[in-house]
């Protein structure tokens, strides 16, 4: 299974080039300074070892009767596929442009949500996938790896150069099975987007939040708990 990252950070390669403002970022992995999974920790419960289809997904994602009134969800948008070439990073660069600048993870079940906040050009997205537990930890963790071995490099996206950073985070503890968390600084045309992304593995269920490092830090407990939520 080829894997790409699962978030916006395409859709933050374009704001960068259009508007100044942050929309999401990439994705999180399996590693001893960036992730946290208790050794020995046993198997969740049945109720999370079971697959969710992509309706099932769906119906467990944020929405702004969650979030509030400040909050309007955006209407997704066309996958890009613009040319992308990693330079000073060679591990993200065999992973294949997708994993510099986002796309869609190939695990089977999915959904997503983007919201803006406030009328402003801050956003806040939320991501789900259903898949073995060992797919995902595996499959995220050889990307975050990449991603964060290269503390800065640059990604050519459509003929236009992004500088980008990125810097380990501490992880949320007690989330889950697994947690990841890095920051992203993207930087093109004297612009520079800061985004903060962090993933929960619970089970066979992986939450990807992504965006301004406020909203993700406000919202993360929330979406876990809808997500994970049995009727």
């Amino acid at each position: 299974m080829r894997v790409r990252v699962a978030t916006t950070a395409l859709g933050i390669t374009a704001a960068l080039l259009v508007v100044p403002a942050c929309s999401s970022a990439a994705a999180g992995t399996k590693s001893d300074t960036a992730s946290s999974a208790p050794a020995g920790k046993p198997a969740r419960s049945d109720r999370n070892a079971a697959l969710l289809s992509s309706a099932v997904l769906k119906t467990r994602l944020l929405d702004e009767s969650d979030l509030g009134g400040d909050y309007v969800r955006k209407p997704e948008r066309p996958a890009q596929h613009d040319d992308v070439t990693v330079v000073g990073c060679p591990a993200l660069s065999e992973l294949g442009g997708d994993a510099a600048t986002g796309g869609t993870l190939s695990f089977p079940h999915k959904a997503k949500a983007t919201f803006t906040y406030a009328s402003s050009t801050s956003e806040v997205s939320e991501e789900l996938y259903s898949d073995s537990a060992n797919k995902l930890s595996d499959g995220i963790g050889r990307i975050f790896d990449a991603m964060t071995g290269c503390p800065s490099y640059q990604v050519v996206a459509g003929g236009t150069p992004i500088d980008m950073a990125s810097q380990k985070l501490p992880v949320p503890h007690g989330l889950g099975d697994e947690q990841w968390s890095q920051l992203l600084t993207f930087s093109a045309g004297g612009r520079s987007t800061v985004v903060k992304q962090t993933a929960i593995r619970d089970g066979s269920l992986l939450l990807i939040v992504s965006g301004s490092p406020a909203l993700v830090d406000r919202h993360l407990d929330k979406a876990l708990a809808k997500a994970t939520a049995t009727d």
